[in-house]
């Protein structure tokens, strides 16, 4: 039997274990846990357009008003709108399908308390002025930097 040392392999084999042991590791830590600015807040509200009273789907125009009306005063600084298409189960269990529009609303987290009770006057606003069920939304914790 005859044994043979090959240093590339071992030097090789030790860049390699020195990455995975440290190199690595610190990178994909940097890369999960980097600072994108300042703890941020987002808010998503889902507004559905069909009315419970039977009248015509609530239209571009009248929710542009809506939006220049009760969400901007609130929400000067900015929010992006995106057109929407979405479903869900009534009481009766059947499945209403309507356009809608979505709302992201971005703010400092030291305000959520402040702008939330905003969010929930601007989800009745709606709810009340097109007949709604309700105005479905999500909250995240995220960083934001502009």
């Amino acid at each position: 039997m005859r044994w043979t040392s090959d240093t590339r392999g071992k030097a090789a084999g030790g860049v390699l274990a020195a990455l995975l042991g440290a190199g690595i590791p610190a990178l994909v830590g940097a890369a999960l846990h980097g600072h994108a600015g300042e703890p941020y807040r987002e808010t998503r509200l889902y507004f559905g357009t069909q009315r419970t009273d039977g009248r015509p789907p609530v239209a571009k125009g009248e929710f542009m008003r809506f939006l220049d009306r009760e969400i901007t005063p609130d929400f000067p600084e900015g929010l992006t709108l995106r057109d929407g298409y979405g479903q869900w189960r009534d009481g009766d269990g059947t499945i209403v399908r309507e356009a809608s529009y979505e709302v992201v609303l971005l703010y400092p987290e030291k305000e959520a308390a402040a702008r939330g009770s905003r969010v929930e006057r601007i989800r009745r606003a709606y709810e009340e002025q097109f007949r709604q069920d309700s105005v479905g939304r999500s909250d995240d914790e995220l960083e934001a930097d502009f």
